[in-house]
């Protein structure tokens, strides 16, 4: 087979492995003209910020990065000082996937929580906020929240302001990684700024590649004084972009329209179309609310292994057999179709 046809396999693996938007490949052909001032200098960068502000309100300020680990590790720097720790849940990306950045990388310490469906809680954040004063410990800074979660869960725009409010009552600012906030707004139905800005959210790191892009994340400042030297530290941090007009111009095309929108709605309703076929076969078990664009169910290990070869998966709990199953912008009905009938198969064979 020819590594085109190699890496044909359509599965659910992740949204990152799902291919580029039309739109945004047309974008980044747009911008490719001419030259153009570097380090976000340039007109297209300058777009992005009026965008952004449209739909974050007028005190949003946007730096766009290279990817969500980045994102995230800046806007915590940003955040905090050298002796301070975040709050999190134990399922929280930056916990579990960024390789130890947050720690490594800001010098932070990660005060994790556990969180059976991925939410954080007032009461959560009130029970492990404590040392405040105390030279022995680590000053609590930041509550780091996701949105959607890594369960698949969304919080409510109240809720979220609920966590927000708790927080900010302990002189902590709050961050929201938002790598898949397109789905959240898309299954609450409401705007982008009412699961932030509006419910006390101070630093937002905004996903693109999970909902179409080639590349590019972004950090959203949308409290400017929760946040110092955004600027400074994305370049010491390996994350500014010379050419910076290809990683806006993706974003432009994301935001300007309502292709954010599009893309997650329909990622999310593949979702919803693989759960009610899961549901029905003997041997599954779901076991988070399907409200975004991830499905967990538990399988037996040996149907699950089966299944794999044919079509890409995670699984998220080796000691449960619990597996993830992601749909993205680009799934088809047919791909969800395809795979619940091997479920089918391998669940029965």
């Amino acid at each position: 087979a020819s590594a085109a046809e190699a890496g044909a396999a359509r599965g659910f693996a992740s949204d990152n492995q799902a291919s580029v938007h039309p739109d945004v490949l047309a974008a980044l052909a747009t911008v490719n003209a001419g030259h153009q001032p570097a380090y976000g200098a340039d007109a297209v960068t300058a777009r992005l910020r009026e965008i952004v502000r449209r739909h974050f309100g007028e005190r949003a300020e946007v730096f766009p990065m290279f990817n969500g680990t980045g994102a995230n590790v800046v806007s915590l720097q940003a955040m905090s000082e050298r002796w301070s720790s975040v709050v999190c849940p134990e399922s929280a990306h930056i916990n579990t996937d960024e390789c130890g950045a947050p720690e490594k990388i800001a010098g932070l310490k990660l005060v994790t929580v556990p969180a059976p469906d991925g939410k954080l809680t007032p009461e959560l954040v009130e029970t492990h906020t404590t040392g405040f004063g105390n030279v022995q410990r680590r000053q609590p800074a930041v509550v780091s929240i996701t949105q959607s979660t890594e369960l698949g869960t969304v919080y409510t725009p109240e809720e979220t302001a609920a966590v927000a409010a708790a927080a900010h009552e302990r002189g902590m600012s709050v961050h929201m990684d938002g790598a898949r906030i397109a789905n959240a707004a898309a299954s609450l139905g409401v705007p982008l700024r009412a699961l932030t800005t509006d419910a006390g959210v101070d630093v937002l790191s905004f996903g693109g590649t999970k909902n179409g892009l080639l590349l590019g994340e972004a950090i959203v400042v949308l409290n400017p004084d929760a946040a110092r030297g955004v600027d400074y530290l994305r370049k010491s941090s390996m994350q500014l972009a010379s050419k910076m007009r290809y990683v806006s111009a993706q974003l432009i095309a994301l935001l300007e329209g309502d292709l954010w929108l599009r893309n997650a709605a329909h990622a999310n309703a593949m979702a919803r179309r693989l759960e009610a076929a899961a549901r029905t076969v003997p041997g599954v078990e779901i076991t988070q609310a399907v409200e975004a664009n991830a499905v967990f169910a538990i399988v037996p290990k040996t149907a699950a292994e089966r299944l794999r070869k044919r079509f890409p998966f995670y699984t998220w709990d080796e000691r449960t057999g619990e597996v993830r199953w992601i749909c993205s912008f680009d799934t088809t009905e047919t791909d969800v179709d395809a795979f619940t009938t091997a479920l089918t198969e391998e669940l029965s064979g």
